[in-house]
């Protein structure tokens, strides 16, 4: 096999050219939401109409209840983890809130075959990829360290698995540097398009006197993907994405 630092660049350079190459316009599909903490659950379960380009979103919570309009919940599906996004996210039994903030696409120059070279050597500064002891030609999984350049707060891939088939992530996993928080989204090929199937967010929320670790499960399913807006108020141009940032 080829270094492990070079065979997560290819994957990085892939999938974001197939990220970037193929949008949808609009996505429309359901959603199912656990959320797990301090000995208790809650479901929250909805149908969603989302136009991509600036995740602006109509949903409805099922089986008939309310209407809300606006930001994805709890994250769009159509999301690349390689790039310089930020996120908060907050969650209890009581409210679930997120604020995810799209960036640049990472892009990694490789460099030019040079025949007077017999060995190249890639790599990463900010954390140290290897292959998993599972990983075989046929099926590339990564797991990554952080180095000491990464300080408390940064998060970091620390576990990536590639689909054989399309040569694309199937899973991406994200830890924090210093805490408990993770990070990860499973993916699937769709009619053509590349999309999160499910995502699992955790960590240990501090509430006052109390301290307990809560997980989100998100599985999205049924998905179209129309050309034409599914609810007339997704047929305004869109509009640009916000600015704004918010801690990692």
């Amino acid at each position: 096999m080829i270094g492990a630092d070079l065979a997560l660049a290819g994957l990085i350079n892939r999938t974001n050219a197939a990220f970037s190459a193929n949008p949808p316009r609009y996505m429309t599909y359901v959603e199912d939401s656990h959320i797990v903490g301090n000995g208790q659950h809650r479901d929250i379960n909805r149908s969603v109409a989302l136009r991509v380009a600036d995740d602006y979103a109509v949903m409805h919570d099922l089986p008939q209840g309310a209407e809300r309009v606006g930001e994805a919940f709890p994250i769009l599906p159509y999301i690349d983890l390689f790039s310089q996004f930020q996120y908060c996210w907050f969650a209890n039994l009581k409210a679930v809130d997120i604020t995810f903030v799209p960036g640049a696409l990472w892009y990694l120059k490789m460099p030019d075959p040079d025949p007077s070279v017999d060995l190249q050597v890639p790599y990463f500064s900010q954390w140290a990829p290897r292959y998993a002891p599972d990983s075989t030609d046929a099926l590339v999984h990564l797991i990554m360290e952080p180095s000491p350049r990464l300080r408390d707060g940064n998060f970091y891939p620390v576990d990536v698995v590639e689909d054989p088939a399309t040569q694309l992530p199937s899973h991406v996993a994200f830890a924090f540097v210093g805490r408990d928080e993770t990070l990860a989204f499973d993916y699937g090929m769709v009619q053509g398009h590349w999309v999160a199937t499910k995502a699992v967010w955790s960590a240990t929320q501090h509430v006052f006197v109390s301290t307990f670790k809560v997980t989100a499960t998100t599985t999205f399913s049924d998905f179209t993907f129309p050309d034409t807006a599914p609810d007339p108020r997704l047929a305004t141009p869109p509009s640009p994405k916000p600015s704004a940032t918010c801690a990692p």
